[in-house]
C-alpha cells in the first residue's frame, strides 16, 4: 500500500475521534506485514491520563485481533502535524522492527516519514 493512500485512511477516522477537552482529533492507519489495515483515534478521557492515542488504539485493535507484525503508521490530526508522543513511540518498539515507518504531515500533500529509530534512537525492549 502506498504511504498517501495509508495517510487517506487516517485522514478518514478524524471524525470518530473522541476529543472534547483539546478538540485536537488524531486518526491512524496502521500497515500489518499481512496487508491488513487497522485504524484508531484518540480517546481523550476527563482524568487525562485514561487518555488514548490514536497510534496506540490501531494497535491494540490489531494485537487483539492476533496481529503482530507491522510495516507503517500514519497519522493525521485536526490540527497540523501529529507525531506519535513517546508512550506511543516506546509502545510501538514492543511490536515493530528497525524498519517500521511513520508517516504524518499537515496534509496529504506534505507527509514525510521517518523509521522508528530516528524517532526513538534509543527504544529499548527487555
Amino acid at each position: 500500500m502506498e504511504y498517501r493512500e495509508l495517510y487517506k485512511k487516517a485522514e478518514e477516522m478524524l471524525d470518530r475521534s473522541y476529543a472534547p477537552f483539546s478538540n485536537f482529533r488524531v486518526g491512524a492507519a496502521l500497515l500489518a506485514k499481512n496487508g491488513q489495515v487497522f485504524t484508531g483515534v484518540n480517546v481523550e478521557n476527563s482524568s487525562l491520563g485514561g487518555t488514548i492515542c490514536a497510534e496506540r488504539t490501531a494497535m491494540v485493535k490489531a494485537i487483539s485481533e492476533g496481529v503482530r507484525e507491522f510495516e507503517a503508521i500514519a497519522i493525521a490530526s485536526s490540527g497540523g502535524e501529529a507525531w506519535p508522543c513517546g508512550i506511543c513511540r516506546q509502545f510501538m518498539k514492543e511490536f515493530c522492527d528497525d524498519d517500521f515507518v511513520i508517516i504524518a504531515g499537515v496534509d496529504i500533500d506534505s507527509i514525510r516519514t521517518y523509521t522508528l529509530p530516528e524517532l526513538l534512537p534509543e527504544g529499548f525492549r527487555l
